[in-house]
């Protein structure tokens, strides 16, 4: 979970503060988040602003406003409820006895609805006989800290404010936050950072406060004001959780779109909120990939601002995607991700093209796909595998099935569109398997299990991990076909058995290390905690492979863990194992939304019916889980061939189409 947030770096040239260890973040999974990027609202539960910790309203990085008190008749109301009515708003319930009060039953209500961009309505509702006259104060503050040193735990001390126009303003280094409010206060005190409203309430009436808060910095609108990538789809069966969470799925994608500061027109997804409020270029493309069924034009414009950052020029970096290293866990080294971004473009060009996309974006992308295939041939070793950058990089078996995918689908991408070079990166790919079943594949009484990585010497690292269910995820070829895969049918089936075993299988969800490995940390993020969209490519890959009651328990998991997160589901959470009675445990840093996560309920939930479309042929090709481990399930909204499609599973796990493009037939 690497920090995107503005200034990250003077977290490690400074002393920890408040009490924390250097590259600690502050615990988040216990805040309500809103998030319509580039806004954002962090708040406790109890819906009051302290100014401590990282609560607060963001724009672009920084911290606008850090405190947000309310008292009413001279008291903090109670807090009775908080919770999330959408990604970008949370409503917070109190209520107050007033004074004059008789009985032990609170008279007033107070509402407060909170947007990510900025807004906050305050409603006090009577429901007294009497008329009430009462007295409400904000109080308001900021630091106007960067998030990277909110992160931190160093935003600095709170700004004095001065009055403007009819609320507050502060201002520090060139950058400025100030809120106003309708109607007008009564009294606004820079000094405290205090606004005063005397209210009077029939009995039954209400009256409302809005707050805004803005900055003089000039913000890109969210993208869904204008429209976004992805379609209105849905979802509907037997099982309730699988219409909440294609709905909060879809909702939390939203919220994460991000414009490319290079082109506006185009968009991604930011990986994920809080932390990580930016481009992270191998999990944008991730993400894309999983959610071609609501389209392929996230995937266009994923694929475009990322072509913009290739590297080209010549020399051994031409057409590598630049991208941050990243933690790997307990027993290897940290993971370069530009390796994988680079491994990806082509793939995620190649089943876009499948899904539909247009001609004229295939073509205008396919030079950049090409530059990451002649990258990944200078870089590649003898055996056909990428170490990791420095002296004696290991080679990752993550690596290795990616590279192995790029050049399969990169083969298919180049001969569908007459371009060169096809047959050749067959061929690579042909001895890449080989080798891979040959050397990567470590024998034992237990029926062998695939190394984690080979290291300096040639040794092979034994531990399982998350990571091996990328051997699963070969790629969606022709005719609804899947491309070959690294393991052999033995090989896979006893891959298919460790990832369904209770050493991964935590019960949630796929653990990023076994547990019985050294150095097994439920909370590790690669070394034990669960990483949903490492489940989710798990569960489509053993569905394609035809172990579909292996892929239906960790399915079956991850819906359970998500309905206990409400639905938004988590970057990561603990690997600790489910017993009877238990509940998942909350990663207390882990982004939530995350672009990975959000696009991974989408990915598991489609794995369902197993669309295979080929958009050139025409065709599009069903293969769902005959077991319908969810019962019947109907998808309506999601396109292919950029048209709108339709389908049903019923609960004998047939599939049936049910809209889709006219010229589009049925195939596989």
């Amino acid at each position: 979970m690497t920090l995107t947030a503005p200034s990250p770096a003077a977290a490690g040239r400074e002393p920890a503060a408040r009490g924390r260890l250097p590259g600690e973040l502050p615990s988040i999974h216990a805040l309500l988040i809103c998030a319509d990027l580039p806004g954002l609202a962090l708040s406790a539960e109890n819906g009051q602003l302290t100014g401590d910790g990282p609560e607060g309203f963001y724009q672009s990085g920084r911290r606008l406003l850090s405190r947000c008190h309310v008292r009413v008749a001279g008291r903090e109301p109670v807090a009775v409820q908080g919770r999330l009515v959408s990604a970008g708003r949370a409503r917070f319930m109190g209520v107050v006895r007033t004074p004059g009060g008789a009985g032990p039953d609170p008279e007033v209500v107070v509402e407060r609805l909170r947007d990510a961009d900025g807004t906050e309505r305050i409603t006090l509702r009577s429901s007294a006989r009497r008329t009430l006259r009462l007295r409400m104060e904000i109080g308001l503050g900021t630091d106007l800290a960067d998030l990277g040193a909110v992160a931190a735990g160093r935003p600095g001390p709170e700004l004095s404010a001065s009055v403007h126009a009819s609320g507050l303003r502060w201002s520090a280094g060139g950058a400025q936050a100030v809120v106003t409010s309708d109607p007008p206060p009564v009294d606004a005190i820079a000094s405290a950072g205090l606004l005063r409203w005397e209210i009077e309430l029939l009995p039954g009436a209400s009256r409302t406060v809005e707050l805004r808060v803005r900055t003089d910095r000039r913000a890109r609108p969210p993208v869904r004001a204008g429209g976004g990538p992805l379609s209105e789809a849905a979802a509907e069966g037997d099982d309730p959780r699988v219409r909440e969470l294609m709905r909060t799925s879809l909702d939390d994608l939203r919220a994460l779109l991000m414009r490319d500061p290079r082109n506006p027109a185009d968009t991604y997804l930011a990986a994920g909120v809080p932390w990580r409020c930016g481009l992270a270029p191998a999990e944008a493309l991730w993400a894309a990939r999983m959610t071609l069924p609501l389209g392929t034009r996230l995937a266009a414009s994923t694929l475009r601002a990322l072509a913009r950052t290739q590297r080209t020029g010549g020399g051994p970096e031409h057409g590598r995607i630049p991208g941050p290293f990243r933690d790997a866990g307990p027993h290897l080294p940290p993971s370069c991700t530009g390796i994988e971004a680079t491994l990806a473009f082509p793939v995620v060009l190649a089943e876009a093209r499948r899904w539909g996309l247009a001609e004229q974006d295939v073509e205008e992308l396919l030079p950049a796909a090409e530059r990451c295939l002649m990258w990944l041939r200078g870089a590649a070793g003898d055996d056909g595998c990428l170490p990791e950058p420095g002296p004696g990089g290991p080679r990752r078996v993550e690596t290795w099935a990616h590279a192995h995918r790029a050049a399969v689908l990169g083969a298919d991408l180049l001969a569908a569109c007459g371009r060169p070079g096809a047959e050749g990166w067959r061929e690579w790919a042909a001895v890449t398997r080989r080798r891979f079943r040959e050397d990567f594949w470590i024998d034992d009484r237990a029926g062998g299990r695939p190394a984690a990585a080979r290291i300096a010497g040639g040794r092979l690292v034994p531990h399982l991990g998350g990571a091996t269910a990328h051997l699963l995820d070969t790629g969606l070829l022709g005719g609804g076909g899947q491309a070959p895969g690294l393991l052999d049918k033995v090989q896979t089936e006893q891959v298919a058995r460790l990832l369904s075993g209770p050493a991964m299988d935590s019960g949630w969800g796929l653990r990023s290390l076994g547990s019985r490995e050294p150095g097994h940390n439920p909370f590790g993020h690669r070394g034990g905690a669960v990483r949903v969209h490492e489940t989710a490519v798990a569960v489509a890959g053993l569905a394609a492979a035809g172990y579909e009651r292996e892929a239906a328990a960790l399915l079956r998991g991850v819906l359970d863990a998500a309905a206990v997160f409400g639905n938004r589901l988590p970057e990561m959470y603990a690997g600790e194992q489910r017993t009877t009675g238990s509940l998942p445990v909350p990663h207390p840093a882990a982004c939530r939304p995350a672009a990975v996560s959000a696009a991974a309920g989408v990915h598991l939930l489609t794995a369902l019916a197993g669309i295979r479309p080929d958009a050139p042929a025409g065709t599009v090709a069903l293969f769902p889980m005959r077991g319908a481990p969810l019962g019947a399930v109907q998808f309506s909204g999601l396109r292919v061939a950029g048209e709108p499609f339709g389908v049903r599973i019923s609960r004998l796990g047939l599939g049936m189409i049910e809209e889709a493009a006219g010229a589009l037939q049925l195939g596989g």
